[in-house]
Parts: structure tokens; sequence; C-alpha cells
């Protein structure tokens, strides 16, 4: 989440507290009937600030990095088959993505998705 939605809720709590203490208020003996107003301004506007914090937040999922990884192997290289543990179907070098740094496999074939480990050669 963005800093920005995150105070926009926080004040929106704020805002919708406090107009609800004041819609009580006015109900009360010493209460004024103006209070009533300010407490459905207040609501209006704490749930204006919401909807704003869901767009803010919205709009920093939408802006989110991505990031291309392409290792450039020397010389001639021999690769393994990759097959899926799920259903055994082969894998090929687009079905792995790198997500927070770790390889990631998703087979196209069942759906399965883990991740890779990188075994010890001795």
């Amino acid at each position: 989440m963005k800093t920005g939605s995150i105070i926009s809720y926080i004040l929106a709590a704020i805002f919708i507290v406090l107009s609800f203490l004041f819609i009580l208020g006015s109900f009360s003996p010493d209460g004024s009937p103006s209070w009533l107003v300010i407490g459905i301004i207040g609501l209006i506007l704490g749930f204006a600030l919401i909807f704003a914090g869901v767009r803010l937040a919205a709009k920093a999922k939408d802006l989110a990095a991505t990031y291309t990884l392409n290792v450039d192997l020397p010389g001639n290289v021999q690769l393994d088959t990759v097959t899926c543990k799920a259903c055994g179907s082969p894998l090929d070098s687009s079905d792995v993505k790198i997500i927070n740094g770790a390889p990631m496999v998703e087979c196209h074939s069942c759906g399965t998705t883990y991740q890779l480990t990188e075994e010890p050669k001795w």
C-alpha cells in the first residue's frame, strides 16, 4: 500500500467516528439540529476519503515495477530437461519467472506453482 492511501484510510476512520458522535449528539436534549448536518457532511467526507484511498492503492498497484533477468551462459552449456513435479509435463524457459528474487515455475498443463531449487553437484 502507498502511504497516501493509508493516511486516507486513517483520516476517513476519524471523520466517520466523529460524524457518528455528532449525529448521536444531535438527538440528545442538549444537542443542536445543526450537529446532524455536520455529522452527515463528515460521513460524506469520510466515505470520499475511503474512495480516494482505494483509488490511490489501485494506482500504486498499476505502477509496480517489472524486472526482466536475462542470464548469458558462457560456452556450450547443456541443460537438463525440467519436468513438472505434479504431472510430469515438460517445462520450458517461458514457464520460469523470478518472483521476489526466487525462481518460480508454473506448469502450463496442470497450473501447479513451485519454487526451483538447485541441488548441490557433489
